[in-house]
């Protein structure tokens, strides 16, 4: 059966990768802020990684609020505002945040500073929840992954650059700051973050975008709020039994991640009993994607957030660790390399055909490997040591190609070669194991599009509520991080990456799982894919 396919909208999509980008930025505005607040306040590291915290909060709290307000109300507020209108409004609140981490700061509460970081995230989560979808409604739903790939290079570029434009803007410079960050650098930060998001919500309001609605009948989902709001109780109860009592923090993570998985598959198992109640619950391939959300931003996160406690461990790199100092360049080639296998696969977007495609799946990734080289040598680090990680950037080449554009081939692909780079960084010390920890980046770069096209796959008028809740599960980030420091804790830091294998293993499963429902649903992208080239 021929499938008809629908162009891409290529003057929308350009607009819409815009808000792609200042994530990006505001990332790197918080990784002056964690510093600062830490010494300001004389926090703990723990303390100081609150930030971390209230972020990654907001946006569970904030797709939950989402999705339980429109069954309140008895309609999609997303689908009654269109996309356009409700990336606008995330924008306004997140300039509400960024506004009022100002007088948090002059106040010096540390706590007021969290909240108002809560409030921007809030925005973000409203953002993330409207610009994903839209991206995939401006083509070829089978093609979405590309654009979503696309709108994630943006956003890499975004982070990559970010710390120029903030060190430029703080300090009047682009190299190392001799200069103290203070509560006016921090004020005068967040202003240019409030103006820069008024600016892009004014070229929003007035853009030719389409309003990315959709009318169809709304269906309410008790049934599904009651679930999520059971998760987010039993999370909240086994935090507070963290708090006032002497649990152990493995044991108190294991249960969150039980927790979550258990709520999510008992919910898709009653929905399969009797869908009534369920909303977009009901549909497996969600469920399989949340879970796959969950485990992909969990995995992204603890490579990194573990990674800098790894390297200043004696005997895993050098005799004697590396000092911070020595530690930078590790960590921004990790981070970089989420933008050289995004801008490869954003390759996909443009009009490009048989060689000229390949070519440019060749050359793109040493382009984006040259522009994080590049920001390394204006910081002042010597790149050299960097170039083997070439091997790396070609193995991923490899593995895009053989992808064939196909999300599922793809997930299980960079799923399978990233669980034998974990293990190989887990068996292995010096820049061995350090490049195939950093390669989890390569291959954690395209999974999020698949993953996000495969689950709302087949969702219809449930599109958007589906997305609220996918967003929701970038909850993973604050669980899978922690649990694996608790695993490096108790045994140790190095064999604690089998985590992230495992982790990874987890994803290819998942991916697999995702294509047998879409199929029985008469929905196969690998093959509609496949059979347009």
């Amino acid at each position: 059966m021929s499938v008809s396919k629908q162009d891409t909208n290529y003057s929308a999509l350009s607009t819409l990768v815009l808000v792609f980008f200042f994530w990006g930025f505001i990332a790197a505005s918080n990784s002056i802020l964690i510093p600062f607040c830490k010494t300001h306040f004389s926090l703990t590291q723990f303390q100081s990684q609150l930030i971390g915290s209230a972020f990654y909060g907001a946006y569970f709290i904030g797709s939950l609020l989402l999705f339980i307000a429109s069954n309140v109300a008895g309609y999609d507020i997303i689908n009654r505002i269109g996309y356009k209108k409700g990336i606008i409004y995330g924008l306004g609140i997140s300039i509400i945040g960024a506004l009022l981490i100002i007088p948090s700061a002059n106040a010096n509460s540390f706590n007021a500073i969290l909240a108002s970081l809560f409030v921007v995230a809030l925005g973000f989560s409203l953002q993330q929840t409207c610009a994903q979808p839209f991206a995939i409604s401006l083509g070829d739903p089978a093609t979405g992954s590309h654009r979503l790939n696309l709108g994630g290079g943006i956003n890499s570029l975004g982070t990559t650059l970010g710390p120029i434009i903030v060190s430029f803007f703080l300090f009047g410079t682009v190299g190392e700051a001799q200069t103290e960050v203070t509560v006016k650098n921090i004020n005068n930060l967040y202003l240019i973050v409030a103006g820069v998001f008024a600016a892009v919500a004014l070229f929003f309001l007035f853009s030719g975008l389409p309003e990315g609605k959709n009318n169809e009948p709304f269906e309410r989902a008790q049934k599904a709020s009651g679930s999520l709001l059971g998760m987010t109780g039993l999370i909240l109860g086994i935090i507070l039994l963290g708090q006032f009592t002497e649990a152990s923090k493995l044991t108190l993570l294991v249960a969150s991640l039980i927790v979550v998985l258990a709520i999510l598959f008992y919910s898709n198992r009653q929905a399969a009993v009797k869908s009534e109640g369920w909303g977009a619950m009901k549909y497996p391939q969600l469920i399989y994607g949340m879970v796959a959300i969950f485990v992909y931003v969990g995995v992204e996160v603890t490579i990194d957030n573990n990674f800098g406690a790894l390297l200043k461990q004696p005997g895993y790199f050098n005799a004697t660790g590396l000092d911070e100092s020595e530690i930078s360049q590790y960590i921004s080639l990790f981070w970089g390399s989420l933008m050289i296998g995004r801008w490869t696969g954003a390759v996909s977007v443009f009009n490009l055909r048989g060689f000229s495609k390949t070519l440019a799946t060749i050359i793109v990734p040493f382009v984006a490997f040259g522009v994080v080289l590049f920001v390394n040598k204006l910081y002042g680090t010597e790149i050299t040591n960097l170039y083997p990680y070439a091997i790396c950037i070609v193995v991923a080449i490899a593995a895009f190609l053989f992808g064939q554009e196909k999300p599922v081939k793809t997930l299980v692909t960079v799923s399978v070669l990233a669980a034998i780079a974990m293990i190989i960084g887990s068996f292995t010390t010096g820049l061995v194991s350090v490049f195939a920890l950093i390669a989890g980046g390569l291959f954690c770069s395209v999974m999020w599009p698949c993953i996000f096209s495969l689950s709302v796959g087949g969702l219809g008028k449930y599109t958007s509520e589906g997305s609220a809740m996918l967003i929701m599960m970038i909850l993973g980030g604050a669980i899978i991080p922690p649990l694996q420091g608790a695993v490096g804790d108790s045994w140790d830091l190095h064999k604690s990456y089998l985590v992230a294998a495992a982790c990874f293993v987890i994803l290819a499963l998942l991916a697999l799982k995702m294509k047998s429902v879409l199929k029985k649903q008469g929905l196969d992208f690998d093959q509609q894919i496949g059979g347009g080239h």
